[in-house]
């Protein structure tokens, strides 16, 4: 019998009990959506990361923004913790393997959510990874509010692929965020250009 690494009750043969297993599975799922609302909130619209970079330690007034909540919470160090642990479960199932090819948080924590069975069962870290998960889920939420704001769904993608093709993916945005890369064809919408075409193409519904 084993107990669950973070509450101590009874979880059969696994290092997390189910009712933590599950709020972990959510918060895999809720940390790339929350991430992109840190940075929305963070990154004044009328600035990029770069102008805030630079003014940091430089003469004149500081930044309005509190720089060391840049410097820790940020999807940079997000998506950083997240490949640690990709990479670490990755090491323990198959350590014949590589490390992992680059990828996204939204990637690493897709990944993770898809070997949370395995991982529950047989990653000795289970309850540091989490413990660490559910760390940056505090600390994007101090920023955030609670709950985060949803996405919007606005349709599907209308880019043409390389096949010729539709690509047909859902695009959908945060409240306010003015640009938004489609997940699986990559194109990327910011113009208002864009956002008309995205519309007007948009399947008619039989009435």
């Amino acid at each position: 019998m084993t107990t669950c690494e973070l509450c101590g009750e009874h979880a059969g043969h696994h290092y997390l009990c189910g009712r933590h297993t599950n709020r972990l599975a959510q918060q895999l799922a809720d940390l790339p959506t929350l991430y992109a609302e840190v940075g929305e909130c963070l990154v004044p619209r009328r600035a990029s990361w770069g102008d805030i970079i630079a003014t940091k330690g430089a003469a004149g007034p500081r930044s309005p923004l509190n720089e060391d909540v840049l410097d820790t919470v940020n999807v940079t160090r997000a998506a950083e913790v997240m490949r640690l642990w990709r990479v670490a479960v990755q090491h323990e199932r198959w350590p014949q393997h590589g490390a992992p090819a680059p990828a996204s948080l939204t990637a690493d924590c897709r990944w993770l959510a898809m070997e949370l069975d395995w991982i529950v069962a047989h990653f000795p870290a289970a309850g540091d990874l989490a413990r660490e998960v559910g760390d940056l889920e505090t600390e994007a939420r101090s920023i955030v509010g609670d709950p985060a704001p949803r996405p919007q769904r606005l349709g599907t993608c209308v880019a043409v692929t390389a096949d010729g093709g539709i690509c047909g993916a859902v695009i959908s945005r945060l409240p306010g965020q003015t640009r938004v890369q489609c997940r699986w064809c990559q194109y990327v919408y910011e113009t208002g250009l864009d956002w008309m075409r995205l519309q007007h193409f948009q399947p008619k519904v039989a009435a």
